[in-house]
């Protein structure tokens, strides 16, 4: 068995239809992937998981799907407009741009540049600030007072109807708002496949709590969202917390712990859950000039709430379940792919084979029994190939379950299933099939 390349990865998605790199047809545009087939399944998979976590089995947050366009001094309010920059120069030999952080040292004012390796002087070529926000109008008219932006984060939503789901709910603290949605980044340097883009899906809670239990739910929820990535299947070696020490938190964050992935490119961030004080309410309290304090009846108090943010990516959460479940075996002296992805997130739950395609009534069968299973099951019928390739191309996609369709099958009303990880056989009856899957958790 073989840890993954990204290479295997990319090729794997290409080909067996998780991923395409966008307008490829046009020679692509940079960073922008879509999802095919399978990769539209194991994302809205991984959501509903998140969805069914943090939502439907807890009794304590509400979701919301806010808009992605946002009243400009939505911005100013949260110090995307001021601040949300990164500090960029230009090489001159290359003339590429990159972000002065990510640069290699030479000396103090010198750094090397990644692509040509010529000396970047910042003394004689300075940094220039850019802000990573997607600008758009609204309107017919393209002019100052029509500017306003693509969300660079879903959170914001979350703030602003912080009062219209108290009142709506009823709410008391604490309580959660989670949504999941898309938000854009200019990003100068994204890269590594799927896992930094410019358009991006996120998953988030705002928690809000008492100001004294803030760091009890700040721990509480680190451990919550690393306990979601490990039971939906992600080796615990290959997972890790971070905590950001003071100097790199942000100025208005207490407390920040990375949830991080070993992917093949290296450490990096899959998830975020930060103690954000009660900076968000305050500042949009402030800009909009609205009261956004909660009243406690019991103490008959107003205060801001403290916010505890758990913040993850729906793209990179994919990557990494796609990288951790991909593994390599030698069966009888032949290379065997799978994707021994959890059975909540598979694309596909169940394949339904014919053994013989030519036989009418072997397929007859093979496509009743889909007719049967797919009313509860995600069940997808294949007679492309034979049946041992069949076999190899659906461990490669991470189906759990084959069921072949045999001429046996005709007489004895049975069929045979095939477990994807242990490759294991059971024949069973057509009438106790679904009762079959039902046991295995389907």
């Amino acid at each position: 068995m073989s840890s993954a390349s990204m290479e295997q990865i990319v090729s794997l998605c290409k080909r067996r239809g998780f991923i395409f790199p966008g307008s490829e047809i046009y020679g692509g545009l940079g960073s922008t992937w879509d999802y095919g087939p399978l990769g539209a399944e194991l994302k809205r998979n991984l959501k509903q998981a998140w969805w069914k976590s943090v939502v439907h089995e807890r009794e304590d947050t509400e979701g919301l799907d806010a808009a992605i366009l946002m009243h400009p001094v939505t911005w100013k309010a949260s110090g995307h407009v001021d601040g949300f920059t990164d500090p960029l120069v230009d090489c001159k030999s290359c003339k590429r741009r990159f972000r002065v952080d990510h640069l290699k040292e030479d000396k103090k004012k010198q750094k090397k540049c990644p692509d040509c390796g010529q000396v970047i002087d910042l003394e004689k070529n300075p940094p220039r600030l850019f802000n990573l926000m997607l600008k758009t109008y609204l309107g017919p008219v393209e002019d100052e007072s029509a500017i306003t932006y693509l969300r660079p984060e879903t959170a914001q939503g979350i703030f602003v109807n912080f009062i219209n789901v108290i009142d709506s709910r009823h709410r008391k603290l604490p309580f959660g708002i989670a949504q999941i949605g898309k938000s854009f980044r200019n990003e100068v340097t994204p890269g590594n496949f799927t896992f930094r883009t410019r358009e991006f899906e996120q998953m988030e809670i705002e928690y809000f709590v008492k100001p004294d239990d803030a760091q009890k739910w700040y721990k509480e929820w680190v451990a919550v969202r690393e306990k979601w990535y490990l039971d939906l299947g992600i080796k615990k070696d290959k997972l890790r917390l971070r905590v950001h020490p003071k100097e790199e938190l942000a100025h208005y964050a207490i407390g920040c712990t990375d949830i991080e992935y070993l992917f093949p490119f290296g450490w990096s961030e899959l998830e975020g859950v930060a103690n954000r004080g009660d900076f968000d309410l305050k500042q949009h309290a402030q800009f909009s000039g609205k009261d956004l304090r909660f009243y406690e009846q019991a103490s008959n108090q107003r205060y801001l709430p403290y916010v505890i943010e758990p913040s993850g990516g729906v793209d990179r959460a994919a990557l990494a379940f796609l990288v951790d479940a991909y593994r390599e075996e030698e069966v009888k002296g032949a290379k065997r792919v799978v994707l021994g992805l959890h059975k909540n997130l598979a694309p596909y739950k169940i394949a339904v084979l014919p053994l013989l395609k030519k036989r009418d009534d072997i397929v007859q069968l093979a496509k009743k029994i889909i007719s049967g299973l797919g009313k509860k099951f995600v069940v997808k019928y294949d007679d492309t190939a034979s049946i041992g390739k069949l076999y190899r191309r659906q461990d490669e996609i991470g189906t759990l379950y084959c069921v072949t369709v045999d001429v046996e099958s005709l007489q004895d009303n049975k069929v045979t299933v095939r477990d994807r990880d242990s490759m294991l056989q059971d024949r069973v009856s057509l009438d106790k099939l679904e009762e079959y899957f039902n046991d295995k958790g389907l």
